[in-house]
């Protein structure tokens, strides 16, 4: 029997989903469009990490593995390779498949795993502790373990991009030496689960999501009833943990000293009332402070690991497109602003230039989560310094609705969250995202995508613009009549 490096740390999560992975694949959900271009982005940061050592040869995966591993054992022997990529090693019924191998001037190896992160984390220590271990028992004189990941603070100056620069490559090999005796004892564990008739009995829990969410998670979890704890807002795991050790799983049953803040014990107030909690006052006093005209704003980001246009950092946000209603005074109709770049090209100037123009100096402009335009505004002003005193009268007008919501609103229905897509419903139910093409953020950005890279007719094309549109408008009429539908609750 063999198992891959994939399937070895998907059994460091959960044996039960290295179980199901290896015994019923048919049953592993379908990557959705999200987690394909997650792995596509990884793929585009591990061929960027190629250019780190020239002369390197690739392994190719067009053959059966066990030729995969006799070519491999070529290229270790020809010592004029200075490197290979995706080498195939096999030892003990384990296979892996190396980012990089490394030839040292004194014949040694360095393992090279590369991550599309931007620092090294704990999970990574089963990774490419797995790979030293198959590596060492193949007989393979490693020197080192080196984990390659992208570099927060490298700051792309446009043209090709520095991969010295790009990369940070932290040696890890002594956290890699620590975990040996544990890998020994899960190898094991692994091994003796996949002999079993049945899968072993593995209570769900937080390694049910982290440090990835399990494909087989629907069929551990079942659907919450909604009086669950877990609905309380941001409660933190640890304390649903010990409700749960004392036998409670409903917002019903806790204990009137249990430790809550004031937020969830309203929010467990209301779930037992069943009625919403209004804070009128405050909503009065929160509101009155609002100017005219009003702005309704939104944008809509990607944050690619690999930085696109010059003064960008790894995972910086790029705002494609806004949308604005203006509302001049109590009574008027909306107007409707908004700007969506149509290829890839650089958007940030005509970005911020258009919606500066739409803003205009004064009133107050209302977003939903004011720190995350408030940061995009500032990378903007960084980046393009001209607009900087217009982005700054920009960031001064923010007026934030979810804060206002947060504080003084709480209905059954927000089942925990104060996001806008939980708020909406219960505020202001006619207005809905349901059967729209793009419907959330993340849809959006994969939409964009989609659109600026071409490959589309003419027909999807369109189709594809008048959904980003649609979206981005759809965002700003909620806040809109999310705003109207406060005012109504303070009379």
């Amino acid at each position: 029997m063999r198992i891959s490096k994939s399937k070895f740390v998907a059994g460091c999560q959960c044996l039960k989903r290295l179980y199901w992975q290896v015994n019923e694949p048919e049953l592993i959900t379908k990557p959705d469009a999200a987690t394909e271009a997650i792995i596509q982005q990884g793929h585009e940061v591990g061929m960027l990490a190629r250019r780190l050592f020239p002369g390197g040869v690739e392994v190719g995966n067009d053959c059966g593995l066990n030729e995969a591993i006799r070519a491999t054992r070529e290229l270790v022997a020809n010592r004029t390779i200075p490197a290979i990529f995706e080498g195939v090693f096999e030892h003990g019924g384990v296979l892996v498949r190396v980012d990089i191998l490394h030839r040292r001037h004194d014949g040694r190896w360095r393992l090279v795993e590369v991550k599309s992160s931007t620092a090294v984390k704990e999970q990574h220590e089963n990774d490419i502790g797995i790979q030293y271990r198959v590596l060492r028992r193949s007989g393979l004189d490693v020197a080192t373990a080196c984990l390659a990941h992208a570099n927060r603070n490298y700051v792309y100056l446009g043209g090709e991009i520095d991969v010295c620069r790009f990369f940070k490559i932290p040696n890890v090999t002594r956290r890699i030496l620590k975990v040996q005796p544990k890998l020994t004892l899960q190898l094991l564990s692994e091994f003796t689960v996949l002999r079993m008739p049945q899968p072993p009995d593995v209570a769900p829990g937080r390694h049910c999501i982290v440090p990835v969410t399990c494909e087989f998670f629907d069929r551990c979890n079942a659907p919450r009833p909604k009086d669950h704890v877990a609905y309380l807002p941001r409660i933190h795991s640890s304390a649903i943990e010990k409700l749960e050790d004392m036998g409670i799983s409903s917002i019903y049953d806790i204990p009137d000293d249990f430790d809550l803040n004031d937020i969830q014990r309203r929010a467990a107030e209301c779930m037992r009332s069943g009625k919403a909690w209004f804070d009128n006052d405050g909503l009065n006093r929160e509101l009155s402070s609002l100017k005219y005209p009003l702005f309704f704003m939104d944008f809509e980001t990607v944050n690619p690991c690999v930085p696109r246009f010059a003064g960008m950092h790894p995972y910086d946000h790029l705002c494609f497109q806004y949308s604005v209603h203006v509302v001049s005074e109590p009574g008027a109709s909306a107007e409707h602003f908004e700007f969506l770049a149509t290829n890839v090209g650089d958007p940030r100037r005509e970005f911020i230039s258009s919606l500066c123009a739409a803003l205009g100096h004064s009133g107050s402009v209302v977003v939903y989560n004011a720190g995350f335009e408030s940061q995009r505004l500032s990378e903007l002003s960084s980046w393009l310094p001209e607009f900087a005193d217009r982005i700054n009268n920009v960031q001064t007008r923010l007026f934030d609705l979810l804060p206002v919501v947060r504080n003084h609103i709480y209905d059954p229905a927000f089942a925990g969250s104060f996001s806008l897509k939980s708020v909406l419903p219960a505020l202001v139910p006619e207005m809905t995202y349901h059967g729209m093409r793009v419907a959330n953020g993340q849809d959006a950005g994969l939409a964009w995508e989609s659109l600026i890279r071409g490959g589309l007719d003419q027909s999807n094309y369109e189709e594809t613009k008048k959904a980003l549109l649609d979206y981005c408008g759809q965002d700003t009429t909620a806040l809109l009549r999310l705003l109207e539908r406060l005012r109504s609750l303070t009379g």
